[in-house]
């Protein structure tokens, strides 16, 4: 059952990344009437936003972009920082949106920033469940043996971090496209046809997180319902 959950969330993860990308593909090619690039949107949003202490990197790889509250950096991939275009836009402007957050303690993301090692050794313990869970361990769980109990707590222990993170996660990033897009829009950024493409681009990059958070509180019903059960 559990092999079911997690194929049946890869399928829906890779068409909505697929279309996430399709859309960054098809908004990069519109050029804003502007011309400015993402790293100039980026530190545009952030000195109207009274913030001068966060710098803007370069970083590699394709929508790798994030906003680091450690050692407070917009961290924009290369296709982002240079690009002068609508997806660009909305990209830059999203992770800004997380830098005003972090400036104005918006309490989830500090939630969110809390729960980080948690959550990152919560993930070890995971993976290295399993492998367990695949050699034999998941027979255990459902034999109800006095080890396979504990592991059982165990998993719903780590699965329950893991889908309250995902949950957090969601205002986070809803919050952060919401930023972006008032802004652009207030500031006269983008023109109509462009802030309607950046909100459909974030819109997909919102699903993502969206589908993670659905895989999380899924895998965690399914370990909750065998305990369930196993009580009865």
């Amino acid at each position: 059952m559990i092999m079911l959950i997690s194929l049946v969330f890869m399928g829906i993860s890779w068409i909505v990344s697929s279309r996430l990308k399709s859309k960054f593909k098809e908004y990069s090619r519109v050029g804003l009437h502007n011309g400015l690039s993402g790293a100039e949107i980026a530190r545009k949003m952030l000195n109207d936003n009274g913030i001068y202490d966060v710098k803007i990197t370069q970083v590699d790889g394709q929508l790798t972009d994030h906003y680091n509250p450690q050692n407070k950096t917009v961290n924009l991939s290369s296709d982002v920082y240079h690009g002068r275009s609508a997806a660009s836009a909305a990209v830059a402007a999203h992770e800004c949106g997380h830098a005003v957050q972090h400036a104005t303690a918006y309490a989830a993301l500090r939630m969110r920033s809390a729960m980080v090692p948690a959550v990152s050794f919560a993930s070890r313990v995971m993976g290295m469940l399993n492998m367990f869970l695949f050699m034999g361990g998941f027979y255990m769980i459902t034999q109800g043996s006095a080890f396979g109990n504990m592991l059982l707590l165990v998993l719903i222990g780590v699965n329950g971090a893991l889908a309250a993170f995902s949950l957090i996660t969601l205002p986070v990033e809803f919050d952060a496209s919401n930023r972006a897009l008032k802004w652009m829009e207030q500031r006269n950024v983008v023109s109509q046809p462009e802030h309607a493409m950046a909100k459909d681009a974030l819109k997909w990059a919102a699903l993502t997180y969206v589908v993670g958070a659905l895989a999380a509180v899924a895998n965690l019903a399914y370990y909750v319902m065998i305990f369930l059960g196993r009580r009865d």
